[in-house]
């Protein structure tokens, strides 16, 4: 991208009436995209009251921490690029979530452990959410596909825990379908009725 393109991104979303509930930034940056992009984008959200969802690692992540966010899902696999350490010990990922609450640079943090399903982590504490059962076709887009159900479900109303419980049905539903393709809206609400009714 060049630099007019990422600014002229910027500027639409100051420019957004009436405002969105919701801002999602996800991914890694295009080429030519400054790392801080995601940190800008989250300012001129926090100015139209916009909740800042981020699903992103490395440098995006931490400049955009320091601004402060709604919600981060990373995954260990981006924890430990983000540190350049072994994150895997379940004390040193507890840890850096409950840091980023208490330092105020993000008000719900979701650890995601793949088939292991997601820790959430609030000011109140935390709650592992386990993933159903599924056959394994393609683990591609899961990660997205669990993002995108608790935005929905979060925009639907619905508690942060049971959001979060959505969204792990959403990417469990995911690594059901082949190829490329997301998760089925039949296959998370089923997904979804089986974890609450597990526990």
């Amino acid at each position: 991208m060049t630099k007019q393109e990422w600014q002229d991104c910027l500027e639409w979303i100051s420019s957004q009436h009436p405002a969105p509930g919701y801002l999602i930034l996800s991914g890694s940056l295009p080429k030519g995209v400054n790392d801080d992009f995601y940190a800008k984008a989250a300012r001129r959200a926090h100015k139209l009251g916009t909740r800042v969802i981020l699903d992103t690692t490395g440098d995006p992540l931490s400049l955009a921490l320091e601004t402060g966010v709604f919600l981060i899902k990373p995954n260990l696999g981006e924890l430990k690029r983000l540190f350049d350490s072994d994150i895997e010990e379940e004390s040193a990922w507890h840890a850096f979530a409950e840091e980023r609450i208490r330092q105020g640079q993000s008000r719900v943090v979701v650890v995601s452990l793949g088939a292991g399903g997601a820790v959430v982590f609030q000011k109140e504490g935390y709650q592992h959410l386990r993933a159903p059962a599924v056959s394994v076709k393609s683990r591609v887009g899961a990660g997205d596909s669990m993002v995108g159900g608790m935005i929905l479900a979060l925009a639907r109303g619905w508690p942060v825990l049971e959001a979060a419980r959505f969204g792990v049905a959403a990417g469990a539903a995911a690594v059901m379908t082949p190829g490329t393709e997301l998760c089925r809206r039949e296959d998370t609400e089923a997904l979804y009725e089986r974890t609450r009714s597990d526990g």
